[in-house]
């Protein structure tokens, strides 16, 4: 197995160079603009940390290839191939960060193959760097991160979001999902409002469970990493596909499991081609 361990220590370096420049520009007017729907937004910040990571990785490594958020919102092609490749959101909690609410993070992942080698969040105002390399464990701030372990829904704590999607059967499907979980019943239900440090949570034990519709796989490429090796488990119906736009993350496979039998999904159209047998009405 080949050893990506100089990948990840740059990637480190350049998250957290990165990370100062959103925190010079976190309490500064932005000048923001909308891109997908009026809750997806973007600012001069996410287009210039983006620009920033990748130009210093492709200086360093000219034959790796990229997936980045504002790219692909300009127009670059999404693709995944077996080619190394970085999946890169240069702000992850837009919203947060023009409302100056203190959840940002930098999500970087690297894929060789399709399979995630790495993965690397940094919560920017926090000052929390949680980190993964595949088959050596998951750490916050150098310190290893372990799942609670908790088997029993009705005593989870679980984390979500509302996501981007404003059409009415995205936002009729999402909340009714809430009321699910809340009626299982769970402890609660949080959002951050950013899905990688929501997916961290996970890790660290502070939350029990997280799921989503309607993210991309640069929200969540680099936390699911996170959350597996820190002894979690992270799944869409079955194996876990970061393109499919839906995951679950839990402390076990049966609080997972039963957040799948009540999570209903929405139509979404998949990050990367279509899954064969698509179907948008089914369960999570």
């Amino acid at each position: 197995m080949a050893d990506w361990t100089d990948c990840l220590n740059f990637g480190i370096s350049i998250a957290k160079q990165a990370s100062e420049v959103v925190l010079t520009a976190f309490n500064r007017q932005k000048e923001v603009k909308l891109k997908s729907s009026p809750a997806d937004l973007v600012t001069e910040t996410d287009q210039r940390v983006e620009k920033m990571l990748i130009s210093s990785i492709r200086k360093r490594y000219p034959q790796h290839r990229f997936i980045g958020e504002e790219s692909v919102a300009a127009g670059e092609p999404l693709e995944l191939t077996d080619h190394p490749t970085w999946i890169i959101d240069p702000i992850d909690g837009t919203v947060n960060f023009v409302h100056r609410f203190p959840f940002v993070a930098i999500s970087i992942a690297f894929t060789v193959n399709k399979q995630t080698e790495f993965g690397i969040v940094y919560s920017c105002v926090e000052d929390k760097l949680f980190h993964a390399q595949r088959g050596r464990g998951a750490f916050l701030n150098g310190e290893p991160l372990h799942v609670s372990g908790q088997e029993d829904i009705s005593r989870c704590v679980v984390v979500t979001e509302i996501g981007a999607e404003r059409d009415d059967l995205a936002l009729s499907t999402l909340t009714s999902n809430i009321f699910r979980l809340l009626k299982l019943p769970v402890h609660g239900v949080r959002a951050l409002g950013t899905a990688a440090v929501d997916m961290c949570q996970v890790a660290t034990g502070g939350a029990d469970a997280y799921y989503h519709i309607g993210m991309h796989c640069w929200d969540i490429a680099a936390s699911a990493i996170i959350v597996k090796e820190a002894g979690g488990v992270v799944m869409d119906t079955d194996d876990f596909d970061m393109m499919s736009r839906r995951v679950i993350a839990a402390s076990s496979s049966s609080v997972a499991n039963r957040i799948s039998q009540v999570v209903r999904a929405f139509p979404c159209r998949r990050d990367c081609g279509v899954a064969p047998g698509a179907n948008g009405g089914a369960e999570l």
